[in-house]
C-alpha cells in the first residue's frame, strides 16, 4: 500500500513538472516568435491566467475527491461501530449521499444476515436441548428395566412384562426418531412436494387408515363426509401424513366412547377439511402455542407423544400455500381446519 501511495505521488509530481516545462517552452517560444512586446506581454498574461485557473480547477477537483473519501472513510467506520454515519442526508442529491445509502442499504443487509445467523443458532441450540430431553426418559427406563433384568432372577411372567416395556420404550424412540427425521426435511427443505390434481376423499381415507384401529380399541366413532368429486392440487402423501397426524391427536385427546369426524367442503379460493373431535378441547390462549415445536399443554402431559404432530400438519399444508386455523371450546371438542388451495 506504502509502495503504491509513493508510486502516485512520483506520478503526480512528474505531470505538475511535465506542465510547467510545457508552460514555459510555449512562453518562451511566443516571446521569440511575436515581434510586438505589448502582444508578447498579453499572450504571456493570458496564459499565465489559463495556467493559473487550471491549476485551481485541479486543485479544486482533488479537493473534493479528498472530501469525498473522508466522507466515506467516517460512514464506514460509523457502520462499523454500528452508528449513524454523521451527516447523513439521504434526500440529497450528490453523490457522498448515494453512495452513503448503498453502504447503509449493504451494511442492513449484513446485519440482518447477522441477526438471521444469530436466530439459526438459537434454534439449533433449542432443538439439540430439546431432542435430548425427548430422548432421556426412554433411554434412562431401557437402561433400569435391563439391570433389573440382569442382577435379579426374575420369573419368566416378569421378564416378559420387563421386555414388553422395554420394547415399548424403544418403539417411542424409534417413533421419536422419524418425527425428527420428518422435522430436519421439513426445516431444512429437503422434502419435496409432488403436487398434483388429485382426489381429496382418496388422500382423506389414507389418513383415515393409518389411525382406525387406535380408534377402534378406544371406542372413537370415525366417520367423513367427502364428496368423490372434489379434486385439489396437493400433495396426497404428505397432505396424508399432515390429516393422519392431526386425526392421532384428535384420537389421542378424545376419551373413549367420543367420535371424531371429518368433513370436507369447498370454502371461497379454498377447499375446507374440518377434523373435529369431542376431546378435552383447547384453551383460546394456546391455539398458536399448539403448533409450536415440542410443545406438550400440562392437561396433556400424561398422554404419549412427543409434541412435533400438529407442528409437522402445519409445516406441510402452509408449504403447499394452505394454512390450518383452530376453534375449540375446552371440555367439548376441537375442530382443525385445513385449507388447501382449490
Amino acid at each position: 500500500m506504502r509502495q503504491k501511495r509513493r508510486s502516485m505521488t512520483v506520478m503526480r509530481s512528474g505531470m505538475i513538472l511535465l506542465s510547467a516545462a510545457l508552460f514555459a517552452g510555449l512562453v518562451w517560444l511566443l516571446w521569440r516568435t511575436v515581434p510586438w512586446a505589448a502582444v508578447r506581454w498579453g499572450i504571456l498574461a493570458l496564459c499565465a491566467a489559463v495556467y493559473a485557473v487550471v491549476g485551481l480547477w485541479a486543485w479544486y477537483q482533488r479537493r473534493q475527491v479528498s472530501l469525498f473519501a473522508d466522507d466515506l472513510c467516517a460512514a464506514l467506520d460509523a457502520l462499523m461501530s454500528g452508528r449513524q454515519p454523521e451527516g447523513y442526508r439521504p434526500y440529497e442529491d450528490s453523490l457522498t449521499a448515494k453512495v452513503q445509502g448503498k453502504l447503509l442499504q449493504y451494511f442492513d443487509i449484513m446485519s440482518e444476515g447477522k441477526r438471521q445467523s444469530q436466530r439459526d443458532k438459537e434454534t439449533i441450540q433449542g432443538l439439540v436441548s430439546d431432542i435430548s430431553h425427548q430422548v432421556k426418559t426412554p433411554i434412562a427406563n431401557i437402561r433400569m428395566f435391563a439391570g433389573i433384568l440382569r442382577q435379579h432372577q426374575l420369573s419368566p411372567e416378569k421378564q416378559a412384562q420387563f421386555l414388553a416395556t422395554m420394547e415399548g420404550q424403544i418403539d417411542k424412540l424409534d417413533f421419536l426418531m422419524q418425527s425428527l427425521i420428518k422435522m430436519s426435511r421439513l426445516e431444512t427443505g429437503t422434502f419435496t412436494l409432488h403436487m398434483e390434481e388429485a382426489r381429496l376423499a382418496d388422500t382423506v381415507a389414507q389418513a383415515m387408515s393409518t389411525v382406525w384401529a387406535r380408534a377402534e380399541a378406544k371406542g372413537i366413532a370415525l366417520a367423513a363426509d367427502c364428496d368423490s368429486r372434489i379434486t385439489v392440487q396437493h400433495d396426497p402423501k404428505w397432505t396424508a401424513e399432515a390429516f393422519g397426524n392431526i386425526l392421532d391427536n384428535a384420537i389421542k385427546y378424545t376419551p373413549s366412547g367420543g367420535s371424531v369426524s371429518v368433513s370436507v367442503r369447498p370454502w371461497q379460493f379454498y377447499t375446507r377439511v374440518d377434523i373435529t373431535d369431542t376431546g378435552i378441547g383447547i384453551p383460546e390462549e394456546h391455539y398458536n402455542d399448539v403448533f409450536q415445536r415440542f410443545y406438550r399443554a400440562p392437561e396433556a402431559a400424561a398422554q404419549e407423544g412427543v409434541g412435533l404432530g400438529l407442528y409437522l400438519a402445519n409445516g406441510i399444508v402452509t408449504r403447499q400455500k394452505g394454512y390450518i386455523s383452530v376453534k375449540s371450546k375446552p371440555g367439548q371438542g376441537t375442530t382443525f381446519s385445513v385449507y388447501l388451495l382449490s
